[in-house]
């Protein structure tokens, strides 16, 4: 059967392929949001949820205690220290006196008789004896502190494995909903793979067939493309899978198409020239011969031979005499390029 693309018609299967291409266009970004936020259907997992509330809460307010023991003892051992740097500052202040009022007065031969001697002596055992109690005060705020931060640490050592075995039961918890999250998307994508090589194999010959492509580039785009930022460690098992799968299945097809396709060839050789060339449309046989290939075989022919006039592989003739002019012309147009008669169904054969 002879057809025709018109440009008009060239045009509207640009215009139809653009329609097609837009079409996925918008159903991956689509597919896109719907994929994205299909974790949203699972609540979200905090560390607290998996804590031992009653342990967790005392260990907590226990350190807090230890931690709050811990900044008023620092704070009381930092007075005592100011307490101890000015009695410190105050006995050696009161040792060079003494030594330089020795210096200045003239000692009797008893000086335990002498009474300023002696109330001096009584004063520098007063500021030391002040400042032996403020360095044993400090000395007992720092014992404190050693059995505080024995305390804390035991209280953070405790609060850190609380939360290591609350994290394990988080992580079980992530990986199990990780695992339901991905199944919700494979269940979205892996059917709309499987329809859209169904449309492809029943459906694309129709006059929808833009939106049958379009359908299919989403759904290879949503399965193949969309998905991977989402997979799991053993995502890429089911998606390289499924590749594997359809890679087979399109493979088979494409082999028993090119098994039917040579089937058809060898049957329509057989076959008398006028009903073969019939069947051939005619759009189809001028872009066959503009390759240089036949028609009807599709092997390569000579074209610049002016002698070759049928295809010395099936037979079938390429050119012929126009019954009006006897111009050479090819059997696939209709009409003569140089009378621009019609050609006759059964033109002569070029002598």
């Amino acid at each position: 059967m002879r057809s025709t693309n018109r440009l008009p018609e060239r045009s509207f299967t640009l215009v139809l392929w653009l329609v097609a291409l837009a079409f996925a266009g918008f159903l991956i970004g689509l597919g896109s949001l719907v994929v994205g936020d299909l974790p949203q259907v699972e609540h979200r997992y905090t560390l607290d949820q998996f804590l031992d509330r009653g342990q967790s809460d005392a260990t907590a307010a226990a350190l807090k205690q230890v931690r709050r023991e811990r900044a008023d003892n620092q704070q009381q051992a930092e007075r005592t220290q100011l307490a101890l740097d000015a009695a410190r500052s105050a006995s050696e202040a009161s040792h060079e006196t003494f030594a330089n009022w020795l210096k200045t007065r003239n000692a009797t031969q008893r000086v335990d008789q002498d009474p300023g001697l002696i109330a001096r002596t009584q004063q520098l055992d007063a500021l030391k004896a002040a400042e032996r109690t403020v360095d044993e005060q400090q000395e007992g705020l720092a014992k404190a502190d050693l059995g505080l931060a024995q305390r804390e640490t035991e209280l953070e050592a405790t609060d850190s494995e609380q939360r290591a075995a609350g994290q394990q039961k988080l992580d079980a918890a992530e990986s199990g909903q990780e695992l339901r999250v991905f199944a919700y998307r494979l269940a979205l994508t892996l059917p709309l793979l499987a329809i859209a090589g169904w449309l492809l194999l029943k459906r694309r010959h129709t006059r929808n067939w833009p939106f049958v492509w379009g359908f299919a580039l989403a759904a290879a785009f949503a399965f193949f493309v969309e998905l991977v930022p989402y997979l799991p460690s053993y995502g890429g098992y089911v998606q390289y899978g499924v590749g594997v799968v359809v890679t087979l299945v399109a493979g088979r097809a494409a082999i028993n198409a090119l098994q039917a396709y040579q089937e058809r060839q060898r049957a329509a050789e057989a076959r008398p020239d006028e009903e073969r060339r019939t069947e051939i449309a005619t759009d189809q046989a001028l872009l066959r011969l503009a390759k240089k290939v036949c028609p009807g075989c599709e092997r390569p022919i000579d074209l610049t031979n002016p002698e070759a006039n049928f295809c010395p592989h099936c037979g079938i003739g390429v050119f012929e005499r126009c019954p009006t002019c006897d111009h050479r012309k090819s059997t696939f147009e209709r009409f003569c390029y140089a009378c621009g008669n019609r050609a006759s169904e059964v033109a002569a054969p070029v002598a």
